[in-house]
C-alpha cells in the first residue's frame, strides 16, 4: 500500500548481502506469508512520522490511489483492507500511527481494538508497546479494563500484547498483584499459535518456526515480564513464582531471562 515510500529506504546491505538479509529475516521471524521489505527501525519510524504529519498517497488493493490528508486517514486506509496484504513494515507503521495520533483515550482504544487482532509477530507487537508512551498518562483503570479482553484471548499475539503492555506500564505497587493474578490465570493450552515448533536444532531456522513449546511468544513474554518484575520487586516476584501455577518451562525461561539481564544476573530468581 505504501511500497513507494518504503522501497527507497531499504538498507542496501539487505539487498546485496544474502547472509545479512537472512539474519534480518531470522530475527524478525515473520510468518512465511508476511512479506518483509527490509527496512530498519529508524526508517520505519521516519515513514510513520511523515505520514502522521503530512498524510500521503496509499495504493489500495484494486490499484486505485487514495490521497490521505493525515495519519488518521492512513489508519483508516489500513483498516479498510485485509491485513494479510500488508507487509511487515506496514503493520509496524500502522501501530506507530495510532501512537502518534492526537485524540481522546476512547478514540485511541477504538483504533487499537481494530489493530491488535492484526498482530502476528513479536517484533510488531513489541514495537507498538514500547512506543505507546501515551499509556503512561492514560487512566490506568480504563486501560486495564481494555487489556482484560486480550488476556482472555485465544490468539498468541493478542495475549502477548496484554502481557507486554502490563510489563511496560503496570509493574508498580498499585498494579503488581493484578498483573501477577492475570499471568497466573493464563491457560497456555488454549492459546493458539501459527508458529510451529522446529524439530531438533536446524542449522538454518525456518521462518514461522520457534525453538520451544507453543505458544512460544506468550511463554517468552511472561518470562520477560517476570524477569522485569524481579528487578523492581524481587521479594514479591520470588514469592509469586514459588506459589504460581505457571508451567515449568515458563519458569525455566524466566530464570534464563533473569540470568541474562545485568539488572538481575546476581539476584536470586526463585
Amino acid at each position: 500500500m505504501i511500497d513507494h515510500l518504503l522501497q527507497p529506504l531499504i538498507c542496501e546491505r539487505f539487498l546485496k548481502d544474502a547472509r545479512y538479509r537472512e539474519g534480518h529475516l531470522r530475527v524478525v521471524n515473520a510468518l512465511p506469508e508476511r512479506r518483509v521489505v527490509g527496512l530498519h527501525s529508524p526508517e520505519i519510524k521516519q515513514v510513520a512520522k511523515q505520514l502522521s504529519r503530512e498524510g500521503g498517497e496509499v495504493v489500495m488493493p484494486d490499484g486505485t490511489c487514495r490521497i490521505c490528508a493525515n495519519g488518521a486517514e492512513v489508519i483508516r486506509a489500513f483498516e479498510a483492507v485485509p491485513s494479510e496484504i500488508l507487509c511487515y513494515e506496514e503493520t509496524v507503521i500502522w501501530g506507530y500511527l495510532i501512537n502518534l495520533e492526537k485524540c481522546s483515550l476512547d478514540e485511541r482504544l477504538a483504533m487499537l481494538g481494530r489493530y491488535v487482532p492484526v498482530l502476528d509477530n513479536w517484533a510488531v507487537c513489541d514495537s507498538y508497546c514500547a512506543h505507546a508512551k501515551w499509556i503512561a498518562r492514560a487512566d490506568k483503570a480504563v486501560l486495564w479494563a481494555f487489556l482484560e479482553r486480550w488476556f482472555d484471548s485465544e490468539s498468541e499475539f493478542e495475549v502477548r500484547f496484554a502481557v507486554v503492555v502490563a510489563m511496560c506500564y503496570f509493574l508498580n505497587e498499585e498494579w503488581l498483584d493484578k498483573v501477577f493474578e492475570r499471568i497466573n490465570g493464563l491457560d497456555f493450552g488454549r492459546i493458539k499459535s501459527k508458529y510451529k515448533t522446529a524439530k531438533g536444532k536446524p542449522k538454518v531456522a525456518q521462518q514461522g518456526t520457534v525453538q520451544g513449546a507453543e505458544p512460544y511468544y506468550v511463554r517468552m513474554g511472561v518470562a520477560w515480564l517476570l524477569a522485569t518484575a524481579l528487578a523492581k520487586f524481587p521479594y514479591q516476584t520470588r514469592a509469586f513464582v514459588r506459589s504460581s501455577n505457571l508451567p515449568a518451562d515458563v519458569i525455566k525461561l524466566y530464570i534464563r531471562k533473569a540470568r541474562e539481564s545485568f539488572r538481575t544476573r546476581t539476584v536470586e530468581a526463585v
